[in-house]
């Protein structure tokens, strides 16, 4: 009999890629999902509704369950969901939990955000079942965000200045989580997943320009810029304060770092930004010159 393996986060960034890996691997999958009906999850999947701030749909996701991907840090108003999540883990006998986490977590200097994770790898560690923390740094996805701004032809905020990080393909972190949830060789590691280099947004911007064959421009924000942003696109005041530390350690070069886990785990190098880019430069649109009737 196969074991059943829960994924939450199922429809996110890593959560999806995990969900899709595993089922191509003839695994046994369920997946946590707010909705289910729109979730678009591979064919016999067995999805179900709930969220990680729902301990009682946690609980449920979590029976018969033999090990669980834990996605549980969105924001601040997150900081106790991992603990929760692996109380509902141990509760219902799973015997291995894999904690999605963020580089540099636990310390104070990278905002709200930072010390949830920091908190939630405690819960983890102190759980008594099998356990593996994932640490990826910034994702190359993230730059989908410039998408539209691309496409129009049109400077892209940039919140980080020039702080440069070990900027990490999804899609290694994904593979190194499937990896954890079924090899016993990962049990007790903490990773620190990276891209093979470090990345600034200038040189994210000049790859993706030479990829999309125009240029990609960025616009600098202020901080007082950067926090009307955030406060004008749904965040509390507190919640951009927090934003406005990380991305401060950040441009400071906190995440400044690159280690070798990635091929230590998948015995290959980290995939690069330019990689990536080159793999998702549809989501971009034509070349933005061409939209702005430049030659």
């Amino acid at each position: 009999m196969v074991a059943m393996i829960l994924v939450t986060g199922a429809t996110g960034t890593i959560g999806r890629d995990v969900v899709r890996q595993l089922v191509a691997r003839g695994e046994k999958v369920r997946a946590l999902t707010r909705d289910p009906g729109t979730a678009h999850l591979p064919p016999g999947v067995e999805a179900v509704r709930g969220h990680h701030r729902d301990p009682d749909s946690v609980a449920s996701a979590m029976a018969g369950a033999d090990a669980a991907f834990l996605v549980g840090v969105f924001g601040p108003d997150d900081a106790d969901s991992d603990r929760g999540m692996v109380e509902a883990a141990r509760a219902a006998g799973v015997r291995r939990v894999v904690k999605l986490s963020a580089v540099r977590a636990g310390d104070p200097r990278t905002g709200l955000g930072g010390i949830a994770h920091g908190h939630g790898e405690e819960a983890v560690r102190e759980s008594g079942l099998e356990w593996v923390i994932l640490r990826p740094s910034a994702f190359a996805s993230n730059t989908l965000r410039w998408a539209e701004a691309v496409r129009a032809g049109e400077p892209v905020p940039n919140m980080l200045g020039e702080g440069r990080q070990g900027v990490v393909d999804p899609r290694d972190v994904a593979e190194i989580a499937v990896a954890a949830l079924l090899g016993p060789e990962h049990v007790g590691r903490t990773y620190t997943l990276t891209g093979p280099d470090t990345v600034s947004p200038q040189d994210q911007a000049a790859t993706l320009g030479e990829v999309l064959g125009g240029r990609v421009e960025l616009r600098d924000l202020t901080p007082p810029q950067t926090r009307e942003l955030l406060v004008a696109s749904g965040w509390s005041e507190e919640s951009a304060e927090g934003m406005l530390r990380s991305i401060r350690f950040v441009g400071e070069g906190g995440n400044e770092v690159v280690t070798g886990d990635v091929e230590e785990v998948l015995g290959r190098p980290a995939r690069t930004y330019r990689a990536w880019a080159e793999d998702h430069r549809e989501a971009f649109g034509e070349d933005p010159r061409r939209r702005a009737g430049g030659s």
